[in-house]
């Protein structure tokens, strides 16, 4: 297990701009303010996105896209360095109108309404290569 105590000094409510790529928007609103490491959770509605699943077996993403508008009926992620560039890691559960629920790593969606809570660590976090999952993950 890998842990630290982190200390959190800024919190922010951002409402994402329409049309807009939902993590894109997190990502350049942590370029703005020098956001290196933080945790975010959110909610909204999406006109379209791509869910990446992540095979164990094959170590390899799995993308399904759905070209329909879907509610934001949770997500999470946070905010990390990967390769010098500011990541946003996104999770979340899309919602159709019938409650069918879409879940999983939030590669990209079109932005309809969406509203974030994140809290910006003083300590930065940054991804490297694990030979185990084959997979980018924070030290």
């Amino acid at each position: 297990m890998h842990y630290r105590e982190v200390d959190a000094s800024r919190e922010f409510l951002l409402r994402l701009e329409t049309g807009a790529d939902w993590r894109t928007e997190i990502e350049e609103f942590a370029d703005l303010e020098g956001i290196d490491a933080a945790w975010f959770q959110a909610m909204g509605a999406v006109q379209d996105a791509e869910v990446w699943f992540y095979d164990q077996e094959d170590k390899e993403y799995q993308s399904v896209t759905f070209d329909e508008p879907l509610e934001v009926a949770a997500c999470v992620g946070n905010v990390s360095d990967l390769d010098g560039d500011r990541f946003a890691h996104t999770h979340a559960v899309l919602s159709r109108p019938s409650g069918q629920a879409l879940a999983g790593h939030l590669n990209a969606a079109t932005v309809f309404a969406g509203e974030v809570y994140l809290r910006a660590f003083d300590e930065s976090l940054v991804r490297e290569h694990d030979e185990t999952t084959d997979l980018d993950l924070w030290l």
